[in-house]
């Protein structure tokens, strides 16, 4: 199992490299910045340069192909989808994500685009991991996945909240969690269920791409689950204190009990060193009322 996040830009250990140091750490990332840009051959190069020879990237599609020509097996997608294959040769990236825009209804012309603008290339061993848009969570129908299958693709979903249409020997999902946009961070107990369906024997292999907000902890949290078949710490303080590190992150006040409960509740808190909870399983017993400061609201907590 390949466990790790989308992209390494926000990975900082100060004085390093943050790409050689996220390496160290995991064992994957998914590329996130192609799918807004063509980067230079030659930092792509010095990315795979960088990283173990058994470290694994895997590169999003260019937006381009997907969003603007709303994947048209045209000269012009064909050349972007042929450029975008000699960034996953470069970094030898054996998996190439596809987001399909939101409102994209995949009917028989759709489905037809799909097949003659994949089927035109030489994949060249490169799997395509298939995304619906998350928006509408669109099912593939039977004849998108008769095409999907004939092309060897993967159905890619966010496996917290849903399974792939069609059995797969790969599995390639991104993790965003139940949150709005990529707002969330995941509980013990959900990354536990992620851990159990990612390793079912129908995969050979699984390629698990965290994106939350949290993401390089959620990441770190599933892989010392793995190793050591218990989670670490999410913070460095226990109950309250805990509660507090959570909060003094980003919380300006005066801020109601709902307004705490609406931006802070998804946050995750140590509540003893082998039990966590959700920030909203703790400021629901506030008191309804407004708060000055991270000391109020705990201070309403002790009473």
């Amino acid at each position: 199992m390949l466990i790790g996040a989308g992209g390494w830009a926000y990975f900082r250990v100060p004085g390093e490299d943050p790409l050689t140091a996220y390496t160290r750490a995991f064992s994957f990332v998914e590329v996130n910045s192609s799918f807004y840009e063509y980067p230079d051959m030659r930092t792509v190069r010095s990315w795979r340069r960088k990283a173990p020879r058994d470290f694994e990237f895997a590169v999003r599609c260019h937006r381009d192909i997907s969003h603007q020509n709303r994947l048209e097996p045209s000269n012009v997608n064909i050349a972007s989808l042929e450029r975008t294959l000699d960034l996953c040769e470069a970094l030898r990236a054996p998996v190439l994500h596809v987001l399909t825009p939101r409102g994209m209804k995949f009917n028989n012309e759709m489905t037809r685009k799909v097949r003659d603008l994949f089927g035109s290339v030489d994949l060249n061993q490169v799997r395509i991991a298939f995304e619906m848009p998350r928006a509408n969570a669109e099912a593939p129908n039977k004849s998108m996945i008769n095409v999907m299958e004939d092309l060897n693709m993967v159905h890619c979903v966010d496996l917290s909240r849903e399974e792939p249409a069609y059995k797969s020997d790969l599995l390639y999902t991104r993790l965003f969690g139940r949150g709005e946009g990529n707002v969330y961070q995941f509980t013990d107990e959900e990354l536990r269920e992620i851990n159990a369906k990612a390793s079912r024997p129908e995969f050979e292999k699984s390629i698990l791409a965290f994106h939350g907000v949290k993401m390089y902890k959620d990441a770190a949290r599933l892989k010392a689950f793995r190793s050591t078949g218990s989670f670490p710490s999410v913070t460095s303080s226990l109950g309250l204190e805990s509660l507090h590190e959570v909060l003094s992150e980003d919380q300006s006040f005066p801020a109601s009990k709902a307004t705490l409960i609406e931006r802070q509740g998804w946050k995750i808190v140590d509540l003893t060193s082998d039990r966590r909870v959700t920030a909203a399983a703790m400021l629901a017993k506030l008191p309804d009322r407004q708060y000055l400061s991270v000391d109020e609201v705990l201070q309403a907590l002790v009473v």
